[in-house]
């Protein structure tokens, strides 16, 4: 089984992946759709926000080796498309999806973590991006954001993941 991503409708990522859920269960298909708590200003206060981390993505595990599955999929209310290479459906490559699988370890909603200054490096003591330094390239203090870099089908995007910068204890 690999996993592959649904282009949906702009904010129909979370009703896809219940509409999946609901017609698909006796298949072994498993839908994701991971989002990131990030803090907000509005006028001097801050709030809390959960954001899409990959806005019109769905991505779905099953096992696409007939066209069953892949018009199934398809059919379903909100789907603009499955990426797909020609004919065939495109998976997302293992090394591409284990970074995803690995921020959403903890859950769907990727939380905030904990870094601190190295010397001129970022080091993460505790959070979802903990092992992942490789891909953190900027830390934001007034936004309180880390800026990371993560390749998807062979593009990067680069997008903000919520982090606390703590002072190291010796």
């Amino acid at each position: 089984m690999q996993w592959y991503a649904i282009f949906v409708e702009a904010r129909r990522e979370d009703r896809l992946k219940k509409c999946i859920e609901r017609t698909c269960p006796e298949d072994s298909i498993k839908a994701l759709v991971p989002k990131r708590k990030l803090i907000e200003r509005r006028q001097g206060k801050e709030y809390e926000r959960i954001l899409t981390l990959f806005p019109g993505y769905v991505f779905v595990r099953a096992c696409m080796d007939g066209f069953d599955v892949y018009y199934k999929l398809s059919k379903l209310p909100g789907v603009i498309s499955i990426l797909k290479d020609g004919v065939y459906p495109v998976d997302v490559p293992e090394e591409e999806m284990n970074i995803i699988l690995s921020l959403t370890r903890f859950g769907e909603v990727i939380d905030f973590s904990n870094l601190y200054r190295e010397g001129d490096k970022i080091k993460v003591s505790s959070g979802p991006l903990e092992g992942l330094e490789g891909i953190i390239y900027k830390y934001d203090h007034r936004k309180k954001r880390a800026k990371v870099i993560i390749n998807l089908l062979d593009t990067e995007k680069r997008v903000d993941l919520g982090a606390n910068m703590i002072t190291r204890e010796v």
